[in-house]
């Protein structure tokens, strides 16, 4: 079982920041294992993939869509078993929940969201 936990939405003016979590726990969990994935379902909006970093084992890498390219930052605190996502410049096209995810055992397992609001 893995628990996600996502945090730190709200309220912003577009071209200000804000920093999303994405706190992991659960039987044996270590963050560094662990593939995240960040996604976004705005307002009538199909979910859009934001950004992932992969595991320490395939190299932390990190991967963005192309909208959030230079503006979004995803990183991962080892010691607090949590992902970031670091957003600048935010503009109101960036409102919507966003969602981390993960897969274990063939089971995806997915937060509750925290919504996103960027007023223009």
């Amino acid at each position: 079982q893995v628990q996600l936990v996502e945090s730190g939405g709200g309220l912003v003016q577009a071209g200000g920041s804000l920093r999303l979590s994405c706190a992991a726990s659960g039987s044996r969990i270590s963050i560094n294992t662990m593939t995240v994935t960040w996604y976004r379902q705005g307002p009538g909006k199909q979910r859009e993939f934001v950004a992932f970093i992969t595991s320490v084992t395939l190299g932390a890498r990190t991967t963005y869509a192309d909208s959030v390219k230079g503006r979004f930052t995803i990183s991962r605190d080892n010691a607090k078993n949590t992902i970031y996502l670091q957003m600048n410049s935010l503009e109101p096209e960036d409102t919507a929940v966003y969602y981390c995810n993960t897969y274990r055992d063939g089971l995806e397992y997915r937060g509750q969201g925290t919504q996103v609001t960027v007023s223009s």
